[in-house]
């Protein structure tokens, strides 16, 4: 069973309305969060891509990406959990897990079940919420993986209802 229906949540990922690359974050992370996310994304196989700036490299620890001078290049993750769904994990600090997610990407129910899948195995491996924001929006989340229901929920009423 779907944790949510598409007819239910299309607006939260409408390009137009909350702007195409929402943020998702695990807040009050730590390091070990990080590599647990990291450990998780090759234990699943997912497609990974590390690089600084436009090098590509072999994927490093968390700590040793965290470790980094503020000045140096921008590192990111890049992880597919499936070949036609991206997530972009950047490391803006090591307290909270922060990525985006192409709405494009994300139309229909099966695309909206990967997502919620995706989010699921970041939010039990970690045991912590996964909450999706509107671009740019660090208020209220719309959607996130719930602990304690163990599944996606919606966090935020749909718009235009």
């Amino acid at each position: 069973m779907a944790d949510l229906l598409w007819d239910d949540v299309s607006c939260f990922f409408d390009p137009d309305l909350m702007g195409s690359l929402p943020d998702v974050r695990v807040p009050d992370a730590s390091v070990e969060d990080w590599q647990a996310v990291l450990d998780l994304a090759a234990e699943r196989g997912w497609k990974r891509q590390y690089s600084e700036g436009a090098a590509v490299l072999p994927v490093p620890r968390a700590e040793a990406v965290l470790s980094r001078p503020a000045d140096a290049e921008c590192p990111i993750v890049r992880v597919w959990p499936t070949a036609d769904v991206l997530a972009i994990f950047r490391f803006p600090a090591d307290n909270e897990v922060d990525f985006d997610v192409d709405l494009r990407e994300l139309q229909g129910q099966e695309r909206l079940d990967v997502f919620c899948g995706f989010l699921r195995e970041i939010g039990r491996r970690l045991g912590k919420p996964v909450l999706m924001h509107p671009e740019g929006d660090d208020g209220h989340p719309v959607l996130g993986f719930d602990v304690e229901a163990d599944r996606v929920v919606l966090l935020a009423e749909p718009r235009g209802r």
